[in-house]
C-alpha cells in the first residue's frame, strides 16, 4: 500500500512541471488584451524639471568619509 501511495505521489510530482510548462492548454496569442498605450513624453516638462533642480555647491565625494582627508603640506624655507 505504501508502495503504491509513493509511486502515485512520485508520478504527480513528475507530471505537474510538464504541465506547468505547456502553459495549461492554452495555446494562440488571440486572447491577449492589447499592451496598454504609454504616455507620451512632454520635452518641455522635462527640461523645465531639469531646471528646477539645483546645482550643488561643492563636488560630491562618495568616499569621503572613508578616510580623512591628507592634511595640507607647506614647504616654508628656513633661513
Amino acid at each position: 500500500m505504501r508502495a503504491l501511495v509513493l509511486a502515485i505521489a512520485a508520478v504527480a510530482l513528475l507530471a505537474a512541471p510538464a504541465n506547468a510548462q505547456m502553459g495549461g492548454g492554452k495555446r494562440g496569442g488571440s486572447d491577449h488584451a492589447p499592451a496598454p498605450e504609454k504616455p507620451k513624453i512632454d520635452e518641455k516638462a522635462y527640461k523645465a524639471a531639469l531646471e528646477r533642480v539645483p546645482t550643488p555647491k561643492e563636488k560630491y565625494d562618495p568616499w569621503g568619509g572613508v578616510a580623512p582627508a591628507p592634511a595640507p603640506t607647506t614647504t616654508a624655507k628656513k633661513k
